[in-house]
């Protein structure tokens, strides 16, 4: 199952994304963790320390080793060059499978080990000052983008996303990339803002979208949160002496995090597993072509110098049935 989550900055998205993918790993499950954030928060939100986490691959200095692999022997993609963050797979290309060996997870990935297993963590690497005024941070998780378009996951299997804050990634195709999105929410009219912007510019493209109320400390906040989001309203989650032991660096043994939380994190497994029954791969597909073509026209065909429209091709669906060239 693809997982995103999102929210503004400060909402503790990252927190509750770090907490999901430890929940996931000591039920034995095989998990992908990306951080989509140019802010690169999710590593030591898993224990990495600041050498552990500056360590870590980022992937989009590695973009023209997954181009390359992921463009395999596909005629419609004439170089690794022509590729763009969202160009779709077709005949020949090389998909990603979450539990497998491959060049992109060994350039990429890095084991992470929790005390209830271990997880593969992807980093899109962060914005540095040699980028200023040269380069967008979209040029970053373009890499994200276009291995999550390459991607077949099956059930019980997670990649969970790390997004970047507010609702930056509409600026691109990769919010429509998800089973289903937890948008984390403070009770605070600012945090409900972020809310509203992704429930009506996702409505029209099937987006799943679940809230998950953070710093909540009452019954005045569950009210608010209630009367903002309504029925989107899957959980929320108040103070955490475990998560403050986290941030402080001297995170106990995760199976002794407050039985509330672990219920909680149980009610977005259940929430995100519901959603394989719902997976539509030819809609998945449109919306892929969708966003390359819109992506094409606008910079992607001038900033390449070819016809990208050339390289979708109208015969392939993403599938978990889909073979990929060794």
């Amino acid at each position: 199952m693809k997982i995103a989550f999102v929210g503004k900055g400060g909402s503790g998205k990252t927190t509750l994304s770090s907490l999901f993918i430890r929940h996931l790993a000591a039920a034995g499950a095989p998990v992908v963790a990306i951080d989509a954030d140019i802010n690169q928060h999710l590593g030591p939100a898993l224990g990495l320390d600041e050498a552990e986490a500056a360590a870590q691959p980022a992937m989009g200095e590695r973009l023209p080793l997954i181009k390359d692999y992921l463009r395999g022997s596909n005629p419609r993609i004439a170089s690794a060059e022509t590729m763009i963050k969202t160009t779709p797979p077709g005949e020949g290309s090389r998909l990603l499978r979450v539990c497998e060996d491959n060049p992109v997870y060994d350039a990429c990935a890095r084991p992470v080990e929790l005390d209830g297993g271990t997880v593969r963590l992807m980093v899109t690497g962060p914005f540095t000052d040699a980028d200023l005024g040269v380069a967008c941070y979209h040029s970053k998780t373009g890499a994200v983008e276009l291995c999550l378009n390459h991607l077949v996951d099956g059930p019980e299997e997670y990649v969970v996303v790390d997004m970047t804050a507010g609702s930056d990634s509409f600026a691109s195709g990769m919010f429509t990339r998800f089973d289903i999105t937890f948008l984390v929410a403070e009770p605070t009219r600012r945090g409900v803002s972020v809310y509203r912007q992704y429930k009506e510019y996702a409505s029209d493209y099937g987006v799943t979208l679940k809230v998950v109320g953070n710093k909540v400390h009452g019954q005045d906040d569950l009210d608010f949160l209630r009367a903002e989001v309504g029925d989107d309203l899957l959980v929320t989650a108040g103070h955490s002496d475990w998560v403050r032991a986290l941030e402080k660096g001297r995170p106990p043994r995760f199976e002794f995090l407050e039985d509330a939380n672990h219920r909680a994190l149980r009610r977005l497994r259940t929430a995100a597993d519901a959603t394989y029954e719902l997976r539509d791969w030819a809609r998945y597909t449109r919306q892929m072509v969708h966003f390359h073509l819109k992506n094409a026209q606008t910079w992607g065909n001038e900033r390449t110098g070819a016809d990208l429209t050339a390289q979708i091709d109208p015969s392939f669906v993403l599938g978990e049935g889909v073979t990929t060239p060794v």
